[in-house]
């Protein structure tokens, strides 16, 4: 069983930056998918010329190294073997310094060549608000049965102000290849309309939560402020689920 995002935990919070890239993976379908920057030939001409300069600056420093060990060896320590040797050292032990160099110089280009592109995507970001979203999937295994998968993507907060999400297989049904067709179709339509049910209501009691928020926070931001907004949000969202406990339950 999942646990239960709690919407006051989450409203006032913005969309972690990590889902963009190595979070992307847990966002659910609903919200699509952000747009790709194209490929940087100047990345990959200036990432390439800094392995480059790694490979050399090793291959250089240990001649170096040895170099000097030889002439202290063979003609005595002298100024000119110790500086070949001291050099050596240095080029060996900071050659990984041009990786970053070309990672640092890389970055720096590409956010220049693609500002428009990351600026849509962090306005496409912005726009992702934190209420759980349940999906249904089917996938057929290697012996013809069809899996229908029901799998919720909970939002949890992550540092101070912003959240990401956490994708949880909640419900997994194997039908086996002599099931009829149209007996796992309905079983699958069943379980999105139950789903999509689930996720509006999910989304309907953030929006009341985030609606007091707003309206208590009043374009103010320290952290009095924010604390009485989310005891404001609280209330609200208290208020909404002892009305619906008054109603009587959905009937599709």
């Amino acid at each position: 069983m999942s646990e239960t995002s709690n919407p006051v935990e989450l409203v006032g919070r913005e969309p972690d930056e990590r889902l963009l890239s190595e979070d992307l993976d847990q966002l659910p379908e609903a919200v699509g998918r952000p747009e790709a920057a194209p490929p940087s030939r100047a990345r990959r001409r200036v990432v390439a010329a800094g392995a480059t300069l790694t490979g050399v600056s090793l291959v250089l420093g240990v001649i170096l190294v040895l170099v000097g060990l030889i002439d202290g060896v063979v003609s005595g320590i002298d100024a000119t073997s110790v500086l070949a040797f001291l050099v050596g050292l240095v080029l060996v032990g900071t050659h990984w310094g041009w990786v970053h160099v070309a990672e640092i110089t890389a970055n720096s280009i590409e956010g220049r060549t693609n500002a428009d592109v990351f600026a849509r995507q962090r306005q496409w970001l912005a726009a992702i608000e934190p209420y759980p979203r349940i999906e249904v999937s089917t996938a057929v295994e290697d012996d013809g049965s069809i899996t229908i998968y029901s799998v919720r993507h909970r939002p949890v907060p992550t540092g101070d102000r912003s959240f990401t999400f956490v994708r949880e297989v909640e419900n997994r049904e194997v039908h086996s290849p002599d099931e009829p067709a149209a007996a796992v179709t309905e079983r699958a339509e069943q379980l999105r309309r139950e789903a999509a049910l689930a996720t509006e209501r999910d989304r309907e009691r953030y929006e009341v939560a985030a609606e007091a928020y707003r309206a208590a926070l009043l374009g103010r931001e320290d952290d009095e402020q924010r604390r009485l907004a989310r005891r404001a949000a609280s209330e609200a969202l208290s208020h909404q689920i002892n009305a619906n406990l008054r109603e009587p339950p959905l009937v599709e």
